[in-house]
């Protein structure tokens, strides 16, 4: 009882000092980004003498916060739609049929999550502007959804085989055609590993740099980390100005991910074990 208890108050020290190691840059970020440049540099970690949360004002005009997020919005809402339909769909199709193609083909998928990015970042771009879609917002979710799809259905497929097969017979039995079992039956109990998905995306689609980096160069399609970069010039950079846009940039993740996260952890738990 007494190993039990030391054990368990070891585990919560352990915790508790990963959670400040893990909070201490964001304490950084916020209290330096109300502070002035001469007033960050000569005391980095303490707390500000006054309050200037005209930064804050500052940043949101030099980034074009709005159209970025916007951009952002935008790409992220129509890259997690494609994944979410593709992938729910592949991954339902291949975990309920059998046979050595539908396994190879699941594992070419999987397979394909260990290619790194930066082995396929040249041959992408040129695909990208061969066939038109670079530059563009809606083709930058394009190649998202691309890139995206892998993982999801991993997770589908693992997911699926939780689902008792009967309720797809009885499905067919009532008349209901392939697509309408899926739509009316099969997708509405995916719904935690879904969920799941598009929070994972999300975090991911919206935080990314190298890619919009490598597919827009028009300055009003920058997504909001990309528009977040431009502060950093040649011969200047203005750190507290930084620091409020990424503070302003880092604020929709933190709310999402924090009110989502027991969905998160399900989700991946029951989508992985059960495959």
């Amino acid at each position: 009882m007494r190993l039990r208890k030391s054990s368990s108050l070891f585990i919560t020290l352990f915790l508790c000092v990963g959670a400040v190691i893990s909070f201490f840059p964001i304490y950084l970020a916020i209290i330096n980004s109300v502070k002035t440049q001469g007033e960050m540099f000569t005391s980095f970690m303490a707390l500000p003498t006054k309050l200037h949360f005209e930064n804050y004002s500052q940043a949101f005009d030099k980034i074009n916060l709005l159209n970025s997020t916007l951009n952002s919005v935008i790409v992220s809402l129509i890259g997690i739609g494609g994944i979410v339909f593709c992938a729910a769909l592949a991954g339902y199709k291949l975990s309920r049929t059998g046979g050595k193609l539908s396994g190879m083909i699941f594992f070419l998928f999987i397979a394909s999550m260990l290619v790194p990015f930066h082995s396929i970042m040249i041959p992408l771009t040129r695909m990208a502007k061969n066939l038109h879609v670079s530059g563009s917002t809606y083709g930058l979710a394009i190649i998202y959804i691309g890139l995206g799809v892998n993982m999801a259905i991993f997770l589908y497929h693992g997911f699926v085989k939780s689902i008792p097969r009967e309720l797809e017979e009885a499905a067919r039995i009532d008349g209901c055609g392939e697509f309408q079992t899926f739509f009316r039956i099969i997708f509405p109990l995916l719904l935690p590993i879904t969920v799941t998905i598009a929070i994972l995306d999300f975090l991911w689609i919206w935080n990314d740099f190298l890619l919009p980096l490598l597919m827009l160069t028009d300055s009003n399609k920058y997504t909001l980390i990309l528009s977040t970069n431009t502060l950093f010039g040649e011969y200047n950079k203005e750190w507290s100005l930084i620091l409020a846009a990424l503070v302003l940039t880092a604020l929709p993740v933190i709310l999402i991910y924090s009110f989502f996260q027991k969905f998160i952890m399900q989700g991946i738990a029951e989508g992985a074990i059960k495959g």
